[in-house]
This record gives structure tokens, C-alpha cells and sequence, in this order.
């Protein structure tokens, strides 16, 4: 199976590493024409995770989407939500036909508020079973440090998500694979809203002890509307939420120093305005976009979700953080 990955972020260079470091020859997207030549001359990615070094023997670098996606059998979305639209465009409806799909993508599809899953079946007949999803703790830094890290492969054809699993099993990465499709992916939007909260809550200087407090009820409230909004309808699915695409997720999103929704926050804690703080970015923050969407998904849902909320307001409505942040006190537990 030849792997093609999409995009050239840091996580898409994580996995770039991954696989080629277990012996794959893969496919690179890369948009910007400038920083493919940069990674083929200097053999890193100038702008994201540059202490990562590739053989670019083992890489097919180029900017034309349409050919990769046609010399690709698995490809592998690390695009940002925002620029999913945009970016499949250029693709007609047949253009995913008989592809496997694996999904790295932590966030909500703009505009129609859809699961990746969910845009690839309406805009290009994407069947569930050709559908896999991996998911962390697995931040990009500490894959190019070789540090233990952890990745769950989620989809309904256990097959693929085991072969997937092996594809990037190595001494550094460890791997899960369940079938809970709609949840992790969820798991992976919701755990971004909350770490711009928790960046908020430092850039506001509460201490540790409020921000323990915080991040147990916004696993609670994770936990809730994914009981409402997956689990309960999928009896099928069995689920430890403590596990390593829920709870860890949103632990290491929400206190990690690595974690770009938590420096996000932080500026919005520090009065920093949305557009200020994605300038000093300079990386797309997924929780800024999922706070919209996942608050207008809930709207019919109607789960309890008043952290969530908070952090919607500030980023969208203009409240202020600590206005949002005295609510938010009087409600924790």
C-alpha cells in the first residue's frame, strides 16, 4: 500500500518521519512550491519540526494534488480543518474512489459543521468502510525526539486499522486500534476547545489547583456529550473514556508546553485579540474554528457544555475571558 501524505504541517511531518523511518517511500503534498525545494535541498521542513531529517530517497514530493491522490492507495489527511474545502477542490467527485482514507485531521469542517468522514461521503461518495482515524497523544516535537508516544487507530474494518497500526508501530510509537469512529474524532475536537481554555486560564493567572479542577469537569463534559451524542446510540462500542484518545488527549492538549490551543489561549488570556494571537502563532489553532462549530452542532444535540460555551463566547461573541472565567468558577465541581 503506498502511503500518501497531505500536508506539510508539523503533524504531517511527524508522520512523514514515522512511516519513512519504518522503511516506507511515501507521497508528499506539499502546497507551497518554495518550501518543497527547501525540504528536498536541506532534507527538513524549514517551517515546522526542522530538527526532523529526511532521506529523500524515500520521498515523492509535489505540490500537485491531483497526481498524488492518484499515485496514493492510503492517504493520509493532515490538513488543517479550516482548509479542507479549499484544499479537495481541485478534486472531481471520482477522484476518492476506491482510496483508503486516514484521517489526522482534529478538527470540524467549516461551514457545514461536519466530521471529516461526514464531508468525504457527501462531496466524494467516501465509503464508512474505507474510513480510519488516528488520533493521539502524539505531539510532533516528541516524535521527532523519539520520545514514547501513542496513537489509536479507529475504524469499523478492523483490518485496515491494524494494518495501519503496524504500518506505524516502531520502538517510539505505540498502538491502539478501536472502532469508535464519531467518538474519537469528537474526542479530538472537543479536547482543542478546552486547551484554549486552559491557555485562557493561565494567561489569566489562575494556578494549578483551579486548572485540575478545570480540566476534570471538561473531561466530564467531553465524556457527556460523547455518551449523548456516540456511545448511547453505538451499545456495539465499548469504550474506556480514561483512554489514551479521550482522557490522554486532553490532558497532554490542555498542560503540554507543546500544544498550540494552549499557547492560542494563553494570548487570548493575555488580551491578545484572535487576530494578534494567530499572527504570534503563525500556526493554525484548531480550537479557535471547533469552538464555533461544535457550538452550533450542539445547538441540536443540547448536551451540557457550559465550559465549552464559555470559550465560544470569548473567541466569537466578544465576552470577555474574565467574564467567561467568573461563570465558568461558579460552576465547576
Amino acid at each position: 500500500m503506498k502511503y500518501g501524505i497531505l500536508g506539510s504541517g508539523s503533524w504531517a511531518t511527524a508522520i512523514v518521519k514515522i512511516l519513512t523511518g519504518n522503511g516506507q517511500t511515501v507521497n508528499w503534498w506539499i502546497r507551497n512550491p518554495n518550501n518543497l525545494q527547501k525540504i528536498a535541498e536541506k532534507k527538513h521542513n524549514p517551517h515546522y519540526v526542522s530538527s526532523i531529517t529526511f532521506n529523500t530517497a524515500q520521498l515523492q514530493m509535489d505540490t500537485d494534488l491531483v497526481k498524488m491522490v492518484q499515485q496514493s492507495d492510503v492517504l493520509v489527511i493532515a490538513i488543517p480543518s479550516a482548509y479542507i474545502t479549499t484544499s479537495f477542490g481541485v478534486l472531481d467527485a471520482a477522484a476518492l474512489a476506491g482510496k483508503k482514507i486516514l484521517s489526522a485531521v482534529k478538527g470540524i469542517i467549516r461551514n457545514d459543521n461536519q466530521l471529516l468522514n461526514e464531508y468525504l461521503a457527501a462531496q466524494f461518495g467516501v465509503p464508512e468502510a474505507n474510513y480510519a482515524v488516528v488520533s493521539g497523544p502524539c505531539h510532533a516535537e516528541e516524535v521527532a525526539e523519539e520520545k514514547l508516544s501513542y496513537l489509536t487507530f479507529s475504524s469499523i474494518n478492523t483490518d485496515d486499522a491494524k494494518g495501519y497500526a503496524s504500518d506505524f508501530s516502531c520502538d517510539y510509537i505505540h498502538t491502539i486500534v478501536n472502532n469508535d469512529v464519531p467518538g474519537v474524532q469528537y474526542a479530538a475536537v472537543l479536547k482543542n476547545i478546552y486547551a484554549v481554555g486552559a491557555g485562557i486560564a493561565h494567561g489569566l493567572d489562575y494556578g494549578d489547583n483551579f486548572m485540575s479542577v478545570y480540566m476534570a469537569n471538561a473531561a466530564d463534559e467531553m465524556v457527556g456529550f460523547l455518551r449523548k451524542v456516540v456511545w448511547d446510540k453505538t451499545p456495539d462500542v465499548k469504550i474506556n473514556y480514561a483512554a489514551s484518545a479521550y482522557l490522554g488527549d486532553l490532558l497532554v492538549t490542555g498542560y503540554s508546553l507543546h500544544s498550540r490551543n494552549r499557547r492560542f489561549g494563553n494570548y487570548i488570556g493575555k488580551h491578545f485579540s484572535v487576530a494578534a494571537a494567530q499572527l504570534e502563532m503563525n500556526m493554525v489553532a484548531e480550537g479557535y474554528y471547533a469552538s464555533k462549530g461544535m457550538y452550533l452542532i450542539n445547538q441540536k444535540i443540547e448536551a451540557q457544555m457550559p465550559i465549552a460555551t464559555a470559550i465560544y463566547k470569548i473567541l466569537w461573541e466578544e465576552e470577555t475571558a474574565e467574564d467567561a472565567f467568573a461563570g465558568i468558577e461558579r460552576i465547576l465541581i
